[in-house]
């Protein structure tokens, strides 16, 4: 993921959070904005928003505070910019799905995408789980309304197609939650699954693929 520009996201409207209007960027100001975002991403998924500090992430970043802070007026600023570039990554793949395509190859595709994203963005996926576990204070609007607004659409899309008979009589809002919890357990707990299969493994997400795929096309068969 590439992080370039300094737009005001969507989370800020929600955080009450004063922006000055953004202005074109040199190319060295877009490399220093790349690199903070960059050293933000490993500092924040490793330590979490209240373990982190300015500091690590200039130290990171390989570029001065007072240089960090004419960027980004606080850690929160840089934190809601990663979270609001990530959760449009995040939540692209359940906007994508077809309510008139096959059911169950709609909600696989959707299963797949989000194990890619779990095994290309894992620093990503710990970030938001840090949030989450943290009461999410930074995203609960969002969350209460944007996220809300779309789990709850697609959660009649599903509905519907077990109405007509074309996938298994199950609760969507838990289905596309255990989507989530089996997907990004391999990103949030990648230590746990290294250690424990040292001796089998090379890849946390090693054989993750085929067994969630197995897992899924059974319980969605009709």
């Amino acid at each position: 993921m590439e992080y370039t520009s300094v737009d005001p996201p969507a989370l800020v409207s929600q955080l009450d959070m004063p922006l000055e209007k953004t202005k074109p960027r040199t190319r060295i100001q877009k490399q220093n904005i790349a690199a903070i975002m960059d050293a933000a991403l490993e500092v924040f998924s490793a330590n979490g928003f209240r373990g982190s500090t300015l500091d690590q992430i200039s130290q990171a970043a390989g570029i001065s505070k007072p240089n960090l802070l004419y960027y980004f007026n606080s850690k929160q600023a840089i934190h809601v910019q990663l979270l609001s570039e990530l959760l449009d990554v995040w939540l692209a793949p359940l906007r994508e799905m077809d309510p008139q395509g096959d059911a169950q190859v709609e909600l696989m595709a959707y299963v797949r995408r989000k194990l890619e994203l779990s095994r290309n963005f894992p620093r990503e996926s710990r970030l938001f789980a840090n949030e989450i576990v943290q009461g999410a204070p930074r995203i609960e609007g969002f969350l209460k309304n944007d996220l809300k607004s779309l789990l709850d659409e697609q959660a009649k899309v599903i509905r519907t197609w077990m109405d007509d008979g074309k996938l298994a009589r199950l609760d969507p809002y838990h289905l596309i939650f255990s989507i989530w919890a089996m997907t990004q357990h391999y990103a949030d707990f990648d230590a746990q699954i290294r250690m424990v299969r040292a001796d089998q493994i090379t890849d946390s997400h090693d054989g993750a693929e085929e067994f969630v795929e197995s897992v899924f096309r059974k319980i969605l068969a009709p």
